[in-house]
């Protein structure tokens, strides 16, 4: 990357302060660009879902799998835990989504209640043998008695068909209806899939293990013995460890994450190891020799991050990402820009600052598939609550097994917000939608730039400096 005609600030920047200058390409589609990350995390889309409670769990890692992206656990949650969500998401078929079931006894409102869990709207009935009977979505669901049965108000005749089927038949057997469903050899039900869940998984490659599984992240925190945390992720089955923590240049991390790759090294597992999070050239060079394969850039940027109010430490995230992708590749390591985008653009500026792949917290958690309850406002809007990973809600979370006077003293520096409500999109209500206009807007970047790969769009991608002014005149403003 080089800013236009050199002129290089004498001051940090962040991604509002930025734009990326078009130039001579022979990329004549996007879908001539290859967005597969370079970092050994598996993931074929630059995108991974952070490690927060309020983003991050079984139906986002699994979503996100399939679509090559990579969600990474929270290190708040127990390793037995996390070794029966990792063999959930291992036994999810790559291609076809899992169903909400209920049988032909339940009611409309235990349908009601797990339509929101999945974007697809739908829940299928099923017989006693798991085969299916019929469907049921909202429009079923409205105007009758919320103890009626589903099998007095399903649709009994969905289109069904072998997993093995071509998307394009399964597309064009959908016709007007909402889904299609995959059965096994016995009839039974094994998968679900819509007209765009079957456009999807033909633009799509999923993120997949050696065994063609789908694969997840998990973090682990830098108190405690961390080896041994570390060992039970791996013998979950771990695909990549993240030893993350706010500060991430300290003797404790660099401790905590030598543990670690010792861990790794011993299993022979192969697993890449993540750490952060810095914003310097020193962090990346320290973490690096420690044994970290990527490191995770930014200290403030996230939407429910307090850190700079605080404390004023921090760094303007596109320098920082630019700067540490530097001294990465310098010490043979990659980056990921962890926090502070907010529309694709932003996500497709730090991958042309260097980053091999781009985090995501709040931006995600007011979809579908992140792990609150649905709820509705004064108006009747949905939303789901998000909260920051150093708030008061997380620390007590996380410290609920602590005795009293520990946690009180803890709660004293609690840094984020507890609560805040993440209104669904209408128009992007699920994570695949969201993902959608973001690899949309980073493919349209690679065009412009000249650029087949992210690789390559670090190496064209010429950037300039611009005002407020600058910025707001590229945000939409017709009438």
């Amino acid at each position: 990357m080089r800013f236009l005609d050199g002129q290089e600030p004498n001051h940090d920047l962040t991604y509002d302060d930025v734009f990326l200058v078009p130039g001579r390409s022979s990329v004549t589609s996007r879908f001539d660009v290859d967005l597969t990350t370079a970092d050994g995390c598996g993931a074929t889309v630059p995108v991974v879902a952070a490690n927060m409670t309020a983003v991050a769990g079984r139906r986002m890692a699994e979503t996100l799998a399939r679509r090559g992206a990579l969600t990474v656990l929270p290190q708040d949650v127990a390793p037995e835990a996390v070794a029966e969500i990792v063999a959930w998401i291992k036994s999810r078929h790559p291609v076809w989504d899992t169903p909400l079931v209920l049988t032909p006894a339940d009611a409309v409102a235990d349908a009601l209640n797990l339509l929101s869990k999945r974007a697809h709207g739908a829940v299928v009935v099923v017989d006693g043998g798991g085969r299916p009977v019929g469907t049921v979505d909202e429009a079923a669901c409205t105007g009758v008695d919320r103890f009626t049965r589903l099998g007095d108000v399903l649709d009994p005749s969905p289109p069904t068909m072998p997993l093995d089927t071509p998307l394009q038949e399964v597309f064009e057997a959908l016709g007007p209806r909402r889904v299609a469903l995959g059965l096994d050899a016995d009839g039974r039900l094994a998968g679900l899939l819509t007209g765009l869940g079957a456009l999807r998984a033909e633009i799509y490659r999923p993120t997949l293990d050696a065994a063609g599984r789908l694969r997840t992240a998990a973090a682990v925190g830098i108190n405690g013995d961390v080896g041994v945390k570390a060992k039970a992720l791996l013998d979950a089955g771990v695909d990549v460890l993240v030893v993350d923590t706010a500060h991430g240049h300290q003797d404790k991390m660099l401790d905590a994450l030598r543990a670690v790759r010792a861990v790794v090294t011993d299993a022979g597992a192969g697993v890449p190891v993540v750490a952060g999070n810095v914003v310097t050239a020193e962090g990346v060079r320290d973490l690096a020799a420690a044994g970290a394969d990527i490191i995770k850039v930014g200290v403030g940027p996230g939407a429910m991050c307090t850190t700079r109010m605080m404390t004023g430490v921090g760094r303007p995230q596109f320098s920082a990402v630019l700067e540490c992708a530097a001294a990465g590749r310098d010490h043979g390591v990659r980056i990921w820009a962890d926090g502070g985008v907010r529309h694709p653009r932003d996500v497709a500026l730090a991958l042309a600052a260097g980053a091999s792949a781009v985090m995501i917290g709040s931006w995600l958690a007011g979809t579908y598939e992140s792990p609150g309850d649905m709820l509705r406002d004064e108006n009747g809007r949905p939303y789901k609550e998000s909260f920051g990973m150093a708030s008061k809600r997380a620390v007590s979370a996380r410290t609920r097994g602590d005795g009293g006077f520990d946690r009180a003293r803890k709660a004293l520096f609690e840094e984020g917000i507890s609560s805040s409500r993440q209104l669904l999109d209408p128009a992007r209500p699920g994570v695949e939608d969201v993902l959608d206009g973001i690899c949309s807007g980073v493919r349209s970047a690679c065009t412009y730039a000249g650029a087949r790969t992210l690789d390559e769009l670090h190496d064209r991608a010429v950037v300039g400096v611009q005002t407020t002014a600058g910025f707001a005149e590229g945000t939409p403003h017709g009438l």
